[in-house]
């Protein structure tokens, strides 16, 4: 009888990724609710055919020289891969995939909530009206700013960037866009006009960050980028952490430069810069985009289906080290 391939998956995940691996795979789960030690993790990963990570995971050369030469395959349970040392596969001929597609209206839609909870001051409001401050309306009662007919400044035109884009037209916004490159498909589905990056800012009333964390964009929003802002702008991170420059960040909340931010990432995951927890105008959540119990359960299972399609020799569907 042939052997099963021995799989280990860093985190638990939904019941019908792993029962799809168990179907094709001996499958060793992380009992814990944690990201697990360097320590931990290698020893973990010894002798494995494959291993399905998370985006906390940091994957290395030591990781892959820990699993081992005959392991194939990392499937990492996100989008981005920054956390994979992708040279370091390469040189020992281990698959990285990822599980696109699947979390882009879920993170694109958790930017517009950002984006309304700021500017309405959701999450300030809340909290007056449950510690009994509410004592009856006012006409300058926790003001917020209009979101309909303004100007959205979106950096970043892939998936995600595109989807939340397009979702502007309900709002009769007008859009900037800025990347690298013109795209001529992301103008076409959105209306959106090209714009150079200090244009976009100066003119935007809401800056929207959606590119991937590379060496190019690791601070790519810091006093420089504040300093151009509308001191009525609102910026929104849905992307990686890094892409701002936080400690400058809450100086500009602080100082007034930009009006107020809504993040669901952080440059020190989990830990978060002095002062940015005690500011008002910030709504902040713990990287929950793709948190929808339908999107969870299809990362799982694309990243699970790339496993099983490395296995058995195929080229997995979502290979990004080609």
């Amino acid at each position: 009888m042939k052997r099963k391939w021995n799989v280990f998956v860093t985190r638990m995940l939904p019941e019908p990724a792993i029962n799809y691996l168990k179907a094709y795979c001996e499958v060793e789960i992380n009992p814990e609710d944690r990201v697990l030690s360097k320590a931990e993790l290698l020893a973990a990963v010894k002798g494995r055919d494959a291993v399905l990570s998370q985006l906390t995971d940091i994957i290395d050369d030591a990781v892959f020289a820990a699993a081992g030469p005959q392991c194939k395959v990392f499937a990492n349970y996100a989008v981005g891969y920054n956390n994979v040392d992708l040279e370091a596969a390469a040189r020992r001929g281990v698959m990285i995939t990822n599980t696109p597609d699947v979390l882009t209206d879920a993170t694109a839609d958790l930017a517009w909530t950002l984006l309304f909870a700021t500017a309405r001051r959701v999450v300030e409001a809340d909290d007056f009206l449950r510690k009994g401050k509410y004592q009856g309306w006012g006409p300058m009662l926790l003001l917020g700013v209009e979101i309909t007919g303004k100007t959205l400044g979106v950096i970043g035109t892939g998936r995600i960037g595109q989807n939340f884009a397009s979702k502007a037209k309900a709002f009769s916004m007008k859009v900037l866009y800025n990347d690298i490159h013109r795209n001529l498909d992301f103008e076409k589905t959105t209306g959106a006009v090209y714009a150079d990056k200090e244009t976009l800012l100066r003119e935007s009333d809401f800056v929207s960050l959606h590119v991937p964390l590379l060496p190019a964009t690791r601070h790519l929003i810091g006093a420089p980028e504040f300093y151009i802002m509308k001191n009525t702008a609102i910026l929104i991170n849905t992307s990686r952490g890094p892409v701002v420059n936080e400690q400058e960040l809450v100086a500009a909340l602080k100082s007034g430069q930009i009006w107020g931010a809504g993040l669901d990432v952080f440059e020190n995951e989990p830990e978060l810069t002095p002062g940015l927890a005690e500011l008002t105008n910030v709504v902040i959540l713990p990287h929950v985009a793709s948190a929808t119990v339908e999107t969870r359960i299809n990362m799982g299972l694309v990243a699970a289906r790339n496993i099983v399609a490395a296995m058995q020799g195929e080229v997995p569907p979502n290979l990004v080290n080609r």
